[in-house]
C-alpha cells in the first residue's frame, strides 16, 4: 500500500446480510483484501429447440444464469503486530473471521432448535428454514443478490496453538435474478438495477461504434 497522500482510496467490497424481507441490514462482512480475480460465467437461457419451431432458436426465455468464482484472503499478520489492540486475534487467530463467513451458509442454531421442536410436536410444515437475503457488493455500482454454492477453505499458516492465522476462502456464487426472487422484493429490485446499468453501458458502447461507422451489418 502506498503512503502517497494523493493516492485514491480503494473501495472495499464484501457481503451484506439482510433479513428475509430485505428491509433491514443484519450485518456487513467486508473483505479484508479485495479479490485479485473474479471469474464470471453467464449461461444464456434459450427456448427449447426440439419443438420444430425455427423461431425458438432465437428466443430467450429469461435472464442468463450468472455464476461467479472469487477468492477471499484472511491474514492476521497486521493485527498480530499490535497484540494489545487485537486480543481476539491473539487468542483465536482468524477463527472469528472464518466463522463469520461460514454463518452465511448455515441456518441459525435457534432456527434449527425451533424447527426440531415443531417437528417433534408434529406441527412443522415441510418448508425450508428462513434464510436472509445475501448481497455481494463489488464496488459502488455493482450490488447483486446471490446464493453461495461453493465454499472451500485452505488454511495456510497457524500460531503456536494451531489457530489459523492465514487462510484462503474460495467462493462460488450464483446471482439470483428476478426469476428467482419475489416480484417487487429488495433482491429483485437490485438485480433489475444491475441489468439496467449493463444496458446503459452497452448503449454507450453502441453509440461509440456508430460514431466511427462500425455498426453497419454487411
Amino acid at each position: 500500500m502506498t503512503g502517497f497522500p494523493g493516492s485514491p482510496r480503494t473501495v472495499r467490497g464484501g457481503f451484506v446480510v439482510m433479513d428475509g424481507d430485505g428491509r433491514a441490514v443484519v450485518r456487513t462482512i467486508p473483505f479484508q483484501y479485495n479479490p485479485e480475480t473474479l471469474t464470471r460465467t453467464l449461461t444464456p437461457r434459450g427456448a427449447a429447440t426440439d419443438t420444430g419451431d425455427r423461431l425458438e432458436a432465437l428466443r430467450l426465455v429469461g435472464p442468463p444464469v450468472e455464476t461467479m468464482k472469487l477468492e477471499v484472503v484472511l491474514d492476521a499478520t497486521d493485527r498480530l503486530e499490535k497484540p494489545g489492540l487485537n486480543p481476539a486475534t491473539v487468542a483465536d487467530g482468524i477463527a472469528a473471521d472464518l466463522a463469520e463467513l461460514e454463518t452465511m451458509i448455515s441456518p441459525a442454531t435457534a432456527d434449527l432448535v425451533a424447527a426440531e421442536a415443531l417437528a417433534r410436536r408434529g406441527t412443522l410444515e415441510i418448508l425450508p428454514l428462513p434464510s436472509p437475503l445475501l448481497l455481494l457488493v463489488l464496488g459502488a455500482n455493482r450490488t447483486l443478490p446471490v446464493r453461495i454454492t461453493e465454499f472451500t477453505v485452505t488454511e495456510e499458516a497457524f500460531d503456536t496453538r494451531l489457530n489459523p492465522i492465514l487462510a484462503r476462502v474460495g467462493l462460488g456464487v450464483r446471482v439470483l435474478s428476478s426469476d428467482d426472487l419475489p416480484p417487487g422484493s429488495k433482491g429483485a429490485e437490485l438485480f433489475l438495477t444491475a441489468v439496467r446499468r449493463r444496458e446503459r453501458l452497452a448503449g454507450r458502447r453502441g453509440a461509440g461504434l456508430q460514431s466511427v461507422g462500425l455498426s453497419r451489418v454487411p
